[in-house]
């Protein structure tokens, strides 16, 4: 048979669209030719697939040998279709049954003496190989990541001439069986061990049971990063779904090893980050930490030492919960729904305010400091809390507010917004927040006066509304009372001068 069809997937942001490469073998002088739209590492695919096949022992075609990678205007990259396209030339010339691969999707990078080396991006393509039902061939060392894709047949190769040997009936190879190598659960730090802080404590309890953004405002040493890393341990545990989606995140960026699943990721970019490292970009797209840090928290220490331009790229994701990186070519769509956790000093010296009295910042300086964030982007935080600085002793016992005894209130809270309204009240459109947030005419009537006295804009008030729903979930009332109210309305920052 002179054509051969071998299934393979490529990797477009974190989707998995199916790749069929086509082998045609004519008579004619020897050549080689690929074609549908291959990027600089695909087109040096031929001399891998030429030298992989000849040091495996097979007999290289000396025929007019043509490749295609359809659909044609999808671009490919990578050394990903190394191990489809070896196939496809064995099939065609006969050497392996070309009827063998018609239940396959094959993904490997060919070395020169045939051995199978791993690539990134295999969970999504696993994902859709699974909903294809077709059996998936991998590299050994990407196995254990596929296998994350339960109900999927993989099938673990190590060198060409292992997987020849199968398809010729010589040497079945068995399914693989996971390990459990990547389901490594770490234990998050304890809340017990933060001292004092009760009001930051309380703040963050809020924080995870509603998914709210969190801004903590005070002087140096007050345990601002310290409260920040101990909110992952408040939040419910990931559904698989979630899992899924996380694993698939940070299985196509190459920088962002899947060594912990599932856990809720926790991103901490340094302030120098540009905005290309926060939202994601390159002439590939790859995923930047907002979408590192999807299902997750994203922690922005020192914020107004950011560059301003830098986080102005957050406000959209944090209303959408998705970013899309267009270029000229075409869009790639990442999800970005994170939570925001942010810390500050309140002025340049960062004692402003400090019973100490050694803040020496003048009011422009001050007014400069803060100036860095744009009212628009605090608009969308719905928690700005002041974290001062308390006295505590130095060989004190652990708190008895432990990371469990939260994390059972938030676990409650959640599993009624769940049940109501099917996802977390930060996330709640205008539709359900008229539908689930309903005041009694005086408590309305006393929050929209509160919220044109403090010069609040109608999206910082919905979001007090969502605030006080979740402070109700939290204690398993059906209606928001005046309460509830008054204490998210101490969360949000006066606009008045």
């Amino acid at each position: 048979m002179s054509l051969a069809i071998v299934h393979s997937r490529a990797q477009v942001g974190i989707e998995a669209p199916a790749v069929t490469v086509e082998a045609h073998l004519a008579n004619g002088l020897p050549s080689l030719a690929l074609v549908g739209l291959p990027e600089a590492a695909v087109k040096e695919s031929k001399d891998r697939v030429r030298s992989a096949i000849l040091n495996c022992g097979f007999d290289f075609p000396a025929r007019r040998i043509t490749l295609n990678l359809a659909p044609a205007d999808l671009p490919k990259d990578g050394g990903r279709f190394d191990l489809a396209i070896a196939l496809g030339i064995l099939a065609a010339s006969e050497q392996v049954p070309a009827a063998a691969l018609a239940n396959l999707e094959c993904l490997g990078e060919l070395a020169l003496s045939g051995a199978l080396r791993p690539i990134q991006g295999v969970l999504p393509a696993a994902l859709a190989a699974r909903a294809a039902g077709r059996t998936l061939v991998v590299p050994r060392a990407n196995a254990e990541e596929a296998c994350l894709a339960s109900g999927l047949q993989v099938l673990a190769v190590e060198h060409l001439l292992e997987l020849a040997a199968h398809l010729n009936g010589r040497t079945p190879l068995q399914p693989y069986q996971p390990v459990g190598l990547l389901r490594i659960v770490r234990p998050y730090p304890d809340l017990a061990e933060v001292q004092g802080q009760s009001a930051a404590k309380r703040a963050l309890i809020i924080a995870a049971a509603g998914a709210h953004n969190l801004l903590f405002s005070g002087p140096p040493g007050t345990g601002k990063t310290l409260l920040a890393s101990r909110l992952p341990g408040l939040l419910p545990p990931l559904n698989e779904q979630e899992a899924l989606e996380v694993a698939a995140i940070h299985s196509v960026a190459s920088y962002a090893p899947l060594d912990a699943w599932p856990q809720r990721p926790f991103r901490h970019p340094h302030h120098s980050a540009s905005g290309p490292a926060l939202v994601g970009g390159g002439s590939r797209p790859q995923p930047g930490e907002i979408t590192l840090a999807h299902h997750g928290i994203l922690f922005l220490d020192e914020l107004p030492e950011f560059d301003r331009k830098v986080l102005e790229v957050l406000r959209e994701p944090l209303e959408s919960g998705e970013i899309v990186i267009a270029r000229a070519r075409d869009k790639v769509r990442f999800p970005a729904r994170f939570q925001l956790v942010a810390a500050m000093n309140p002025c340049p010296c960062g004692y402003l305010g400090d019973p100490s009295g050694r803040c020496r910042c003048s009011s422009e300086q001050v007014q400069r400091y803060r100036g860095k964030l744009s009212g628009p982007l605090l608009d969308r935080i719905d928690l700005h809390l002041h974290v001062a600085r308390e006295a505590t002793a130095l060989n004190a016992p652990p708190s008895s507010d432990s990371s469990a005894a939260a994390a059972s209130q938030v676990a409650a809270a959640r599993q009624l917004q769940n049940d109501r309204q099917g996802c977390a009240n930060a996330f709640l459109d205008l539709k359900q927040l008229r539908q689930h947030c309903v005041l009694e005419r005086h408590d309305q009537d006393w929050l929209e006066t509160a919220c044109e006295r403090l010069g609040l804009s109608l999206r910082a008030a919905h979001r007090v509304l969502k605030v006080a729903r979740t402070l109700a979930d939290l204690e398993a009332l059906e209606q928001i009372g005046r309460a509830q109210l008054a204490e998210a309305l101490q969360y949000r920052p006066s606009t008045q001068a």
